[in-house]
C-alpha cells in the first residue's frame, strides 16, 4: 500500500472523459480509495466555480490546486489556500501589452468574500462569451463588465490572473511580449474545445502545476509524487513527478513527459491506474 504517495490528476482530457464529466465508475472509485487513505487530489487550470460541480460525486480531503497553480482550495471549509498575486506595478504593463495587442482579457481577482470577482472591458469574442455565459450563474464566481475605472490595474487589487482566448496568430505574439517585458508566468495553448481557438494566462511570477504539487507534498509529508496529464501546462509537474501518467489522448509533449502511457480518458484509466498502484507493493511502475 502507497502510503507516502501523492496522487494528483488534471481534469480536462485526463480524469474528465470526453464529456467533460468524471464517470460514475472514476468518482466511486476515487471516493472509496481516499476513505480507505489514498491521498488523491486535483490540479487544474479551473476555478473553484466549475471544480465543485465536478467534483460534487466525488469524495476528496486534500486542497485542491485551482487555477493552474496559483492558489489551492479548500473543500471541506470551502476557502482559498496560498493564493499568488500580481504586483500592481506588473499588472500595469501586462495590461499595456493586452492593449497594444487588442485582446481584452478576463481579469480574475480574490477578495476576502471568498469569490472570485472577474472583470472584463471592451469587445468579446463569440468563444469568449460562450466561456463567460457557461459560468454566470455559478456561486463562487462574479463577473463585472465594462466599467471604466477599471481601465487601471491599481482598481483591480489582489488580482491572480489575466485570461483570454483567441486566434493563435494573435494570442502567442502577446505571450511571448509579455514574458519579454515582465517576471510573470504566461502560459499559453490551444484550447481543447476550440481547436482553434488559443488560450493566453498571465500569473504571478513562479505560479505552475509542478510549483503548486512539490508544496503540497511538503504539507503532508509524502515522498513520492504520482501525477497524470494530457495538456502542455501539465509537462512541468510531470517533470517533477517520481511516476508521470498520460493518456492516450496527451498531446505529444504530455507524452513524451510520461513515464506511462494508459487509455484514452474514454475509460476510467486514471482511477483504475490509481487503485492497483496504491495497492501494490512495487513502487517501480
Amino acid at each position: 500500500m502507497q502510503i507516502d504517495t501523492l496522487y494528483v490528476t488534471d481534469l480536462d482530457g485526463t480524469l474528465l472523459g470526453p464529456d467533460s464529466l468524471i464517470s460514475p465508475r472514476s468518482a466511486e472509485l476515487i471516493s472509496r480509495l481516499v476513505e480507505e487513505g489514498a491521498k488523491i487530489t486535483v490540479a487544474t487550470a479551473r476555478t473553484p466555480a466549475t471544480v465543485e460541480t465536478l467534483l460534487e460525486g466525488t469524495y476528496t480531503r486534500l486542497p485542491v490546486i485551482v487555477l493552474t497553480g496559483a492558489a489551492m482550495w479548500d473543500r471541506e471549509r470551502r476557502r482559498y489556500l496560498y493564493p499568488h498575486f500580481i504586483d500592481n506595478d506588473l499588472a500595469e504593463a501586462v495590461l499595456d501589452e493586452f492593449r497594444r495587442a487588442n485582446v481584452a482579457p478576463f481579469v480574475y481577482t480574490l477578495r476576502d468574500d471568498g469569490i472570485l470577482h472577474v472583470y472584463h472591458n471592451g469587445e468579446m469574442n463569440d468563444v469568449s462569451r460562450e466561456f463567460m455565459n457557461e459560468r454566470l450563474n455559478l456561486p463562487l464566481k462574479k463577473f463585472h463588465l465594462d466599467l471604466p475605472e477599471m481601465d487601471t490595474a491599481r482598481f483591480i487589487p489582489s488580482t491572480v490572473l489575466y485570461f483570454a482566448m483567441g486566434k493563435a496568430d494573435k494570442v502567442y505574439p502577446l505571450a511571448d511580449a509579455i514574458r519579454q517585458r515582465v517576471d510573470c508566468s504566461v502560459y499559453s495553448y490551444l484550447d481543447i474545445f476550440h481547436p482553434d481557438v488559443a488560450i493566453i494566462e498571465v500569473f504571478a511570477a513562479q505560479v505552475s502545476k509542478a510549483n503548486a504539487v512539490k508544496k503540497l507534498a511538503r504539507r503532508e509529508g509524502l515522498k513520492r509524487i504520482v501525477v497524470f496529464g494530457d495538456s502542455s501546462n501539465d509537462v512541468p509537474m510531470m517533470d517533477i513527478a517520481d511516476v508521470a501518467v498520460a493518456p492516450e489522448n496527451a498531446i505529444l509533449d504530455a507524452k513524451r513527459a510520461a513515464h506511462v502511457i494508459i487509455p484514452g480518458n474514454d475509460h476510467d484509466s486514471v482511477a483504475e491506474f490509481i487503485l492497483h498502484d496504491y495497492y501494490s507493493t512495487d513502487v517501480d511502475v
